[in-house]
């Protein structure tokens, strides 16, 4: 009896060791930008401190959904990139960490002001401004006038030529729909949904996924973010970026711990690491075209001009609640989603 107790207290304490072993110097990384963007990330961070990276992809709204879904068990560790709005909605439902980096004096006002409006359970990391881009080899072939505004993606002519993505798993869509209402007013907004979707396309999944088709020559017009479209014109395609003339909204990109991280102290310390100068220097080599949230980070010469960028007074503690993002998201699907094309 006695030699069996302890062999299995013997057992048992390998087992634990084994465990702990299993989840020292690893990272469970989602990531919600673009897949270099994300691959870069994660090889940086291993290389800097040897820990161990599990990388999964997934636009802002898929992960979003995954991360409330396994709140009960988490296995996510760290949550980098994706539009603000969602990272506020998971703050909000207290499924992220309250965290204060000792990084934070080395960021940008607006990165600090997306922490505190959070409780400190996100912040910001780089900042982009909507917009769309075009083909300009298919806007030729087809014989159609050069849009610069909002309501030009309305006109009849381009029926069939405008794609963006589906605000329900997309991050880049919802900003979207938030800032066409901002813009707009709700009722005006929601009108402008209804004759915006009679030209759509397709509603991808991926918010950067419009403007790449466009790039390939599948689809003439993208909405998306900016940059976004910039990494397309830069790498050869025959895009144009255009910033709306009424004012576009913009994202705060942003990266938040998840709630119960199996791998809390890596995370902290990705996160303290993805805030400097060197890892926010990683999106050169990417051509990524976003603002980095670091001051002393560079920053493209071919990114978008934020200064030149009429920017409404986006409202990220409105739409950046889950209430608000649940109203909006039903009513588009009902509203919206259903209307014939």
């Amino acid at each position: 009896m006695k030699k069996t107790t302890l062999t299995l207290a013997g057992s048992l304490i390998a087992l634990s060791a084994s465990v702990s072993a299993s989840y020292a110097d690893k990272l469970t990384f989602y990531c919600s930008a673009q897949e270099e963007w994300c691959q870069v990330m994660a090889r940086g961070f291993e290389d800097a401190t040897g820990i161990d990276v599990n990388m999964t992809r997934k636009s802002s709204g898929e992960t979003f959904a995954q991360i409330r879904a396994e709140a009960v068990n988490p296995k996510g560790d760290v949550w980098w990139g994706g539009t603000g709005d969602p990272h506020l909605q998971a703050a909000e439902e207290g499924l992220t960490e309250e965290y204060l980096s000792p990084m934070r004096d080395q960021l940008h006002d607006w990165a600090i002001s997306q922490a505190e409006s959070a409780g400190n359970r996100t912040i910001g990391i780089y900042s982009g401004a909507l917009g769309y881009g075009y083909n300009t080899d298919l806007l030729a072939a087809n014989n159609l006038p050069e849009p610069s505004c909002w309501k030009d993606l309305l006109k009849p002519e381009y029926k069939q030529h405008v794609q963006m993505a589906n605000p329900n798993s997309s991050g880049t869509a919802y900003t979207t729909l938030a800032s066409i209402i901002q813009i707009f007013g709700e009722d005006e907004g929601f009108e402008f949904m209804k004759g915006l979707h009679a030209n759509i396309n397709q509603y991808t999944k991926s918010g950067s996924a419009p403007i790449k088709a466009a790039g390939r020559g599948e689809s003439t017009i993208g909405i998306v973010f900016m940059h976004d479209a910039v990494a397309q014109a830069v790498a050869g395609f025959p895009i144009k970026v255009v910033a709306p003339c009424e004012g576009t909204g913009y994202e705060i990109g942003s990266m938040s711990i998840v709630k119960g991280a199996r791998n809390m102290d890596e995370a902290k310390q990705f996160y303290d690491w993805a805030l400097s100068v060197d890892a926010q220097n990683l999106a050169l080599e990417v051509n990524a075209f976003q603002v980095p949230s670091n001051k002393g980070a560079k920053t493209s010469d071919k990114a978008p001009d934020m200064a030149s960028i009429k920017l409404i007074d986006y409202d990220f503690v409105k739409y950046g609640s889950s209430d608000e993002r649940k109203r909006l998201l039903q009513k588009w699907d009902e509203d919206v989603s259903v209307l014939p094309q």
